[in-house]
Parts: C-alpha cells; sequence; structure tokens
C-alpha cells in the first residue's frame, strides 16, 4: 500500500498547522543574515537588496539555531514573523527556503529535514550558515560583509555513506 504524500504537497500553507508550519524551515539560517536595502526606484535608487554574511545576534552560528527563537521578537523588535501572506511579499527569503519553495509549488530538497529525517543534514550538506558568518556583535559596518551566497541556490554536497561494518 502506497504511503500518503506528505503534507507539504497536500495542504495549502494556510492550512497547515503551526507544527507543520513550523517544520518547514530546515534550519539554515540564511533568512537570519543581516540585508541591505537600496533606495528605492522612486528616490532615484536601484531597489536592489543586498545580502551579508553578518547574523542576527540572537543566532548561535555554531548551530545556525536562534538562541531565543520563543522571544527573538521582542528581543529583535525587526524579526520577521513570517505567516503564509507574507510570503508574497517577501523577496529576500533565499531560494533554497522550505516555506518560498512550497509557496511556489515546488519539492523541498533531499537535505530538509523532513525528506531526510535528520536535522543535521541541512549542515552536511553545506547549506546552512554554520561556520560561514560572523556576529553583527563584531562585524562593524554591514557593508563591508556583503556576500552573494545567502541569496543563491546553494550546490549542496552529498555526504559520503556511511560503510558498513563487517
Amino acid at each position: 500500500m502506497d504511503a500518503a504524500p506528505p503534507f507539504w504537497k497536500i495542504k495549502a500553507l494556510d492550512e497547515m498547522s503551526r507544527e507543520e508550519w513550523e517544520s518547514l524551515c530546515d534550519g539554515c539560517g540564511r533568512c537570519c543574515l543581516h540585508k541591505l536595502r537600496y533606495e528605492p526606484v522612486k528616490s532615484g535608487g536601484t531597489g536592489d537588496l543586498a545580502f551579508t554574511n553578518v547574523a542576527c545576534r540572537l543566532l548561535n552560528l555554531e548551530t545556525a539555531q536562534c538562541s531565543d527563537y520563543t522571544n527573538r521578537r521582542r528581543k529583535v523588535p525587526d524579526c520577521v514573523h513570517l505567516t503564509p501572506a507574507d510570503l508574497k511579499e517577501i523577496d529576500w527569503l533565499p531560494p533554497s527556503c522550505g516555506y518560498r519553495l512550497v509557496a511556489q509549488g515546488k519539492d523541498l530538497a533531499w537535505w530538509h529535514p523532513l525528506v531526510s529525517g535528520d536535522p543535521t543534514t541541512v549542515h552536511t550538506a553545506g547549506v546552512s550558515v554554520q561556520g560561514r558568518v560572523i556576529s553583527e556583535k563584531k562585524a562593524g559596518l554591514l557593508e563591508h560583509h556583503l556576500a552573494d551566497w545567502p541569496g543563491k541556490m546553494p550546490r549542496p554536497r552529498r555526504p559520503k555513506p556511511k560503510q558498513e561494518e563487517v
């Protein structure tokens, strides 16, 4: 008997339970990096978005997880509380983001914990910010830390298969 398709393939984002919604996050930490927005076109600018390798002060640089997720919006007032409606307006989520992919009708990548069954796959595949970012406490000017990789689809590396013991 065939197994039922996973919830993200059959439910609309606004039909998901809170637990299902939260599980769409792969834990990469890319959305927790500071971004710079250039002046809007109507003001003579380009309106372009620039990514940095500077992490929010609450991001644990070793685990790529928020150190105080429950209280993050109180401690960092501009931290986004992502909702299905927000996905239509937000243009800065990484192209590999589970929320973004599902909103676009695409499937999750093999390294996503919901697919792999392992929350560390996002790190072993090299998709997360783990080991690639600095804390905002040490960064200084964000303009000195521009990086293009947070806004690009990662080229994940597959982990080596484990050798069976004889």
